[in-house]
Parts: C-alpha cells; sequence; structure tokens
C-alpha cells in the first residue's frame, strides 16, 4: 500500500455560544480547521482534522497548517500509510518542528490503518477501557454569576468537569471560582485554568485566595520555572498543559513533580503516533492525563475520543467533546455526547466519513 495523494480542504466551525473567551482578553467566534485526505493506490483514504485555537494561544496557526502540508506532503508520497514510525520520521526528517502541520496526516494514516485492518483506532492503540469516557467543559471567560449560570446548565447536561477560563484580574479570577464552587455537588471537579495568563504574584494571590475549595490549577503561567514556582507554594492538584509538548517535558516536570495531571494535545504532539507514547509514559509513570487537542470539530473529536478511550480509565482525568461546541458537522460518525460522556466508534478506523459538500474544492492537493 502507498500514498498516492495528500489533500487539505478548510472549513469554519462557528460556535454555538457566539464566541469563546480565555486569559489576556483572547477570543475565537469562528474556529478556522483544516481537514486532511490521504489517498492510497487501494482505493483506501484516511482523514485527520487540524484547528488551532487561533494564532495566539500556541505556536500554531490554521494557515500555517496548510501551507505546511503543501511543503510536506510531496515527501510522503510512496510511503505506506500504515507503518506510522517511518511516516512520522520521514515527516521529522524533511520539516523540523510544526508537529501541528504533521498531526492531520499522522491522524490520517491512523484512519487507513484501522480500515486496512478492520478495526477500530482505539483497538490499535491499545483496546477499549469501558463503555465510555467522562466529558470536561470549557467555561468561557465571562463575569462570575455568568460562568456559575453556565456551569449550572452545563451540569444538567450530564458534565461533571468544569474548566472555568481564568487568567485575568486575580481578584475576579477568585470570584469566578468562589462562585462556581459554590454550586458544585458531590462527585463534580473544577479546574481554574489560567492559560498561562497570571503573573507570578497574581498567580500566588489567588491559590492562597482560594486555598479553602477543591479546586485544581491549571497552567498559571506562561514559563516553567513561573509555574514551577506556584506549584511549590500550594497545596491545590496542579495541571500543566501549554508546556508539556513533548515526551522531554513530561520527563522533566515528572521529574520535578511539577504537575500531578498533565493535559496532552493531539496536534501538539504532532499526531496519534506521538502522543500515545507520552500517554503509555504518563500510564508508566502514575501520571493521570486530560487527553485533546486545541479545538476542532467531528474528526478531531473522533481522534480524541479514541485516544481516550483507550486509556486506561484510571489515568483518564478527563476528555472533551469538541463538535458540540460549533454549529457545523463536517463528518457523519462522529462520536455525540450522551450525560456527558462520549465513546469511541466501534467500525474500523476512525469511524467517521467527511461531508465533502461542505468543504468543497481542496486548498491543497498533492
Amino acid at each position: 500500500m502507498k500514498i498516492v495523494r495528500i489533500a487539505a480542504y478548510q472549513i469554519d466551525l462557528p460556535l454555538n455560544e457566539g464566541s469563546y473567551k480565555w486569559a489576556g482578553g483572547k477570543s475565537v467566534d469562528v474556529f478556522d480547521s483544516t481537514i486532511v485526505r490521504v489517498e492510497t493506490d487501494t482505493g483506501l483514504a484516511g482523514h485527520g482534522e487540524v484547528c488551532p485555537l487561533g494564532p495566539a494561544y500556541l505556536p500554531a496557526y490554521a494557515a500555517g497548517v496548510r501551507a505546511g502540508i503543501a511543503e510536506l506532503a510531496p515527501h510522503l508520497i510512496g510511503l505506506d500509510p500504515r507503518e506510522l514510525n517511518q511516516l512520522n520520521q520521514r515527516m521529522d526528517q524533511v520539516m523540523k518542528g510544526h508537529a501541528y502541520v504533521k498531526s492531520g496526516i499522522d491522524i490520517a494514516c491512523w484512519d487507513i490503518l484501522g480500515q486496512a485492518t478492520g478495526l477500530p483506532v482505539c483497538t490499535l492503540l491499545g483496546g477499549r477501557f469501558g463503555k465510555d469516557v467522562g466529558l470536561y467543559r470549557a467555561i468561557s471567560q465571562v463575569s462570575p454569576a455568568e460562568m456559575a449560570t453556565n456551569v449550572a446548565e452545563y451540569r444538567q447536561q450530564g458534565y461533571r468537569r468544569f474548566q472555568l477560563k481564568v487568567g485575568g484580574d486575580a481578584d475576579e479570577d477568585i470570584a469566578r471560582i468562589r462562585a462556581v464552587s459554590a454550586i458544585l455537588q458531590p462527585g463534580d471537579r473544577l479546574i481554574a485554568d489560567a492559560n498561562t495568563g497570571w503573573l507570578v504574584h497574581d498567580a500566588a494571590r489567588v491559590v492562597r485566595g482560594v486555598q479553602d475549595i477543591d479546586v485544581y490549577i491549571e497552567q498559571p503561567c506562561a514559563t516553567y520555572d513561573e509555574c514551577l514556582s506556584i506549584r511549590r507554594r500550594t497545596s491545590h492538584p496542579f495541571v500543566m498543559d501549554e508546556l508539556i509538548d513533548s515526551v522531554e517535558m513530561l520527563m522533566r516536570a515528572h521529574g520535578d513533580r511539577a504537575a500531578d495531571v498533565v493535559n496532552l494535545k493531539i496536534s501538539k504532539f504532532g499526531g496519534l503516533t506521538k502522543t500515545r507514547q507520552a500517554r503509555d509514559l504518563c500510564v508508566a509513570l502514575g501520571i493521570a492525563m486530560t487527553l485533546e487537542d486545541s479545538w476542532g470539530g467531528d474528526i478531531a473529536t473522533a481522534a480524541i475520543a479514541h485516544l481516550a478511550h483507550s486509556t486506561p480509565e484510571r489515568f483518564l482525568f478527563t476528555t472533551t467533546d469538541f463538535n458540540s461546541y460549533v454549529t457545523v458537522s463536517n463528518a457523519t460518525g462522529a462520536p455525540q455526547r450522551v450525560q456527558g460522556r462520549m465513546a469511541a466508534s466501534m467500525a474500523p478506523g476512525l469511524g467517521i466519513q467527511p461531508r465533502f459538500e461542505l468543504l468543497g474544492e481542496p486548498v491543497v492537493d498533492v
């Protein structure tokens, strides 16, 4: 089996809530997503999705995905898409860095491998644990009262994990955490996610101001050393996200006892192949994980579901269903939320079919 064509399609994904706001006044109204199609000489084709959270979140941007694929794709024609390690080695040889560019291609090749073997990607990633997985809901940054109202509404939909977008004014963030904590029920979990937005002195004030509340503190500051300094002055469970972008950073955080939970985003690592390596290392080291991606629609949600569902339940802190946040469905067959939980497809590969009537003509075609 050989790759004979790689194409990329662009699709806009508007948000159900109108906009999504996080630290530093950043916001997105419409997500710019790229769907990757990898075709083979046997007629099998696989699909992946890459959707950065705008250009101001991680070192990634939507147009960069497509420009990178145009640069990378010619070097992959003729390779066997089922040989994932060789594929990734070639991508790393011909393009240094830019993991997010490679992610959609890698995911599409896992989709092909699953179809070729007649197995769901979940099975190929290690097997299915449990009947479904629990989801978190990200709560866009608004006033404390509004955030509490939104959490109450999402709780009625079955969510039990709530990731508050903080990282703004310290006093208001303390009020946000307290307002939401007051309405939670036993079994709920609250994460205060600053998305690198606090300076050290603000983060110190917040963790001191909510020391009596059961809350996880996620990625308070921009640098590793700043986050570590906050970790060492709080008893709250601690989550590292944006800085965990490689096995090397994961090992550093483990050695420093810098986090109780890490957030592994598929595109941040460069696809399912390398995220699985990090996932399995976390299991070996005893580190709990949030498994997700930067953003996306149905295809990204399918890839997330297969990774999460193939993770031992004890180590899966939570995961997410990005396709429920947006108004446009870019594929059929994707997991759908049922009472705050979702399950990976039992069909071969990712179990999805892109809606080409919405995607139009490819913007990259190699």
